[in-house]
């Protein structure tokens, strides 16, 4: 039997980029992964190519993580289909680099709703249908700046230290519902979202876009290297797998060895 066979997996901003691989790889082990992203169309082209290519049914749905009545539709529209959800993961999420004195409060704002506000009303919405089926596998999508910080990126690694504390609330809260809750921790990894930062901070720091990657991004990896989605989908599935509670509020950071624990 396949590990995920006909288990129902929300993953957010899945319509590309590391949550596509994440549903991509549910569907090839069985489950059925629900494409949850604020662009419709393409969450649509990405569950349709699901389908196509691996036989595997897959659904699109609009969400905006940070719209409480969205969030709520699309969970319930979920569970009436399949009448379960089983796993959520909460990648959705953006990055804006500026210098913490220049950074403006309205986009402070905005990446915090996303990330943080993003997880807890996914999470919440998830929940109580979880607990009635006394299961579900929840894994937040943290980042090494979940343990560790970086210049220009203040909301950004407040944010990802805030999903660890919210996933260890979830985990003592859930136990008692089967309901574990995990971070998974990339390092850099190149979506769109990693490229985009590194004009960006080649700018800020008046150096070469090379010189980021190298003596930014990948300076502190054991050998050079960039994550890849399959790496993070890897530790996604690692912990959407638990047959416990035993490892339920932990976190696991997959970086190449950038920060070490």
């Amino acid at each position: 039997m396949a590990r995920f066979d006909q288990q129902v997996a929300i993953v957010t901003g899945s319509a590309s980029g590391i949550g596509k691989e994440i549903a991509i790889r549910f569907a090839r082990e069985g489950g059925i992964p629900v494409i949850a992203d604020l662009n419709l169309d393409a969450a649509q082209v990405t569950a349709d190519e699901i389908k196509s290519e691996l036989g595997i049914d897959a659904v699109a749905i609009e969400m905006d993580v940070t719209n409480e009545e969205q969030v709520n539709a699309g969970v319930d529209a979920v569970v009436e289909k399949y009448g379960k959800v089983d796993i959520l993961v909460c990648n959705a999420g953006i990055q804006i680099v500026k210098p913490l004195v220049d950074f403006p409060y309205d986009e402070w704002k905005r990446l915090l709703a996303i990330h943080l506000d993003g997880a807890f009303l996914t999470t919440r919405a998830c929940l109580k249908h979880m607990y009635q089926a006394n299961y579900g596998r929840v894994i937040f999508m943290g980042s090494v700046h979940s343990k560790e910080a970086s210049v220009l990126k203040a909301p950004y690694v407040t944010a990802k230290h805030g999903l660890l504390g919210l996933a260890r609330v979830l985990a003592k809260e859930g136990a008692a519902h089967n309901v574990t809750a995990n971070v998974v921790c990339p390092g850099f990894v190149r979506t769109p979202l990693v490229d985009n930062q590194i004009p960006e901070q080649a700018q800020e720091l008046g150096i070469s876009e090379e010189e980021v990657i190298k003596d930014i991004m990948l300076k502190d990896t054991i050998d050079g290297e960039f994550t890849t989605t399959d790496d993070v989908a890897d530790a996604v599935l690692f912990f959407a797998a638990a047959q416990s509670n035993v490892l339920s509020g932990q976190s696991l950071v997959v970086s190449h060895g950038w920060f070490m624990e």
